[in-house]
């Protein structure tokens, strides 16, 4: 690559990086972080100031990142920064790679899952939890659900996304007993969700990974078919583990629509309830570790 070429892919990078800055900051409400809104704020989200002040560092200094000019940034500063935004995983990872900086503490846990949160997941065994975002990933999820499809606790955070699973791994794919209506109707939701977030970085990256990774999504992306919630009904599981599983799912939103929502599986009859106590048995134990 030339000089001038990796120039203008630092150019575009630091305005990528400048750009998902914003994104993230005007999408936190002041109380969320524990601020007051005030009376006269104009600005959606929170203030430069606010980040700066959340993040320890100088307001200048976060004003010249989100101008995308040319500073350094260190890996101590964008992880003060990922959490104060409460960035996801994902977004985590995607902050880090537009710095080109390697993460210091790669896999960190969600800052927006509250402890409260995590415990409902670990009291609600057996009942398999999760929590999604409208992007499908995964930010937390108990112990039996990690091992529902695949083992997750094996998979890098990047790949922790349900869409890009069931699209791209082998074992999660399987699993999936009703899978061409299941894939179908993700990808459809998929870009309903992506149609208010048409502009953010993290969106158009893993749309893109997608786009690469599987030729099946690009024929079912190319339908242009849209779908902003599906009703509710049983989901057909096929655990490698204790056999098939037939479940109802219910979805609780943790904050406003389309935010992150807990979305819980219940066994649908009593040989369902039987095969998850056991696997929830199987993964306590310690006897999935390594299979």
């Amino acid at each position: 690559m030339t000089t001038t070429a990796q120039a203008a892919e630092t150019d575009v990078r630091r305005s990528e990086l400048a750009a998902f800055l914003r994104s993230r900051r005007e999408r936190i409400a002041p109380e969320q972080v524990g601020l007051p809104r005030g009376r006269r704020r104009r600005t959606p989200g929170l203030r430069r100031e606010e980040v700066a002040q959340l993040s320890a560092v100088g307001v200048t200094w976060y004003t010249w990142l989100e101008q995308a000019r040319d500073i350094h940034v260190s890996a101590q500063v964008l992880d003060s920064i990922a959490r104060a935004l409460l960035l996801d995983p994902n977004e985590r990872t995607h902050l880090f790679t537009l710095a080109a900086v390697a993460d210091p503490a790669p896999g960190t846990e969600c800052a927006s899952i509250s402890e409260s949160v995590r415990a409902m997941l670990r009291q609600l065994e057996p009942i398999l939890v999760c929590v999604q975002n409208s992007r499908y990933d995964l930010l937390a999820y108990n112990r039996t659900y990690g091992n529902l499809l695949c083992d997750l606790d094996a998979l890098p955070p990047q790949e922790r996304n349900c869409m890009w699973l069931a699209f791209t791994n082998p074992g999660w794919s399987q699993a999936l007993v009703d899978r061409e209506e299941v894939i179908r109707a993700m990808a459809a939701k998929f870009r309903s969700a992506m149609a208010e977030h048409i502009a953010e970085p993290t969106w158009k990256h893993l749309l893109g990974r997608l786009q690469q990774a599987s030729p099946e999504f690009r024929e079912i992306w190319e339908r242009h078919e849209v779908m902003r919630m599906a009703p509710d009904r049983t989901k057909r599981f096929l655990n490698t583990h204790v056999g098939l599983l037939h479940l109802h799912y219910q979805m609780l939103w943790l904050g406003p629509r389309p935010g992150p929502r807990m979305i819980a599986y219940v066994p649908a009859d009593e040989e369902s309830r039987a095969r998850l106590e056991r696997l929830q048995e199987l993964t306590v134990s310690g006897a999935l570790a390594g299979v």
